[in-house]
């Protein structure tokens, strides 16, 4: 088990939601975290009550190569080392692939995939001579392609299949490579979840107050990381699915179309 105290954890899309809860759980175990997000006075009033000399925050557009160096960069400028990165910037859609927009493909592949892609690059060197941590926040749409969420499975499979090859080649290094995947999480990611049109959906189908708490999340996802553990799927459903979508593969594709069939305004009725 590795300790988080003293260590260097960098986290992307800490606003809010899944991302906030887990610096602010880091900094409650003794680390010192560099955390970014597109909007830099949100991201500081989020942050206002926590140490300031134990934090970080940053303005990065992580779907840009040179937001991500810089912010990596900057870290390193400050305390010289990265232990832990945590990739959890992202963002969702809800459309028929029919309907949606390729801008709208394009926009998730960015952000999710090729933001890990080009954070994890950055911070590999100092993560590797530091025998530390990369981790992915991703999704069960990563195991399981979802109806309407097309550009969201996508990302995820990419993630997922990016970490996986990244985690072979460093095997024997001392470099821990790990994804987690929550369940339904109360957070802002739906309500900002792309539309058809590239729009922000700004209301959720889901009842949030029966979701998990970002910082229940956030919890589960830092003792994974002083565990080393492989991976993480937090809920009985996200395993369930997985699994019965490896055994029987025609049995999950009724019932995953079935299940956001039955969704508040799902997009799969009005076919």
């Amino acid at each position: 088990m590795t300790s988080l105290q003293d260590k260097v954890i960098v986290i992307t899309g800490a606003s809010s939601g899944i991302g906030r809860a887990l610096a602010e759980a880091a900094l409650a175990r003794g680390a010192k975290i560099g955390v970014c997000a597109r909007n830099l006075e949100k991201l500081q009033e989020a942050y206002a009550t926590s140490d300031q000399e134990r934090l970080i925050t940053f303005a990065a557009d992580i779907s840009k190569e040179a937001d991500c160096k810089a912010f990596i960069n900057f870290v390193l400028a400050k305390w010289g080392r990265i232990d832990v990165l945590i990739n959890n910037a992202g963002i969702s859609m809800r459309a028929l692939f029919e309907e949606a927009q390729i801008s709208v493909i394009r926009e998730l592949m960015d952000v999710n995939f090729f933001g890990t892609v080009y954070n994890t690059k950055y911070a590999l060197p100092s993560i590797r001579k530091n025998n530390g941590v990369i981790v992915g926040v991703s999704s069960i749409a990563g195991y399981r392609g979802l109806p309407a969420r097309t550009g969201y499975s996508a990302s995820k499979f990419a993630m997922q299949g990016f970490l996986e090859a990244l985690r072979t080649e460093l095997l024997h290094t001392g470099t821990h490579v790990m994804w987690v995947c929550p369940g339904f999480t109360a957070s802002n990611i739906r309500n900002t979840a792309r539309s058809a049109d590239g729009s922000y959906q700004k209301e959720t189908p889901l009842e949030e107050t029966k979701l998990m708490t970002a910082a229940q999340c956030a919890t589960i996802i830092l003792d994974g990381v002083e565990k080393r553990k492989r991976n993480i799927i937090m809920t009985t459903q996200g395993k369930l699915t997985v699994w019965i979508n490896r055994l029987w593969g025609s049995m999950a594709d009724k019932l995953v179309y079935k299940h956001f069939l039955k969704e508040p305004g799902s997009p799969l009725a009005r076919q």
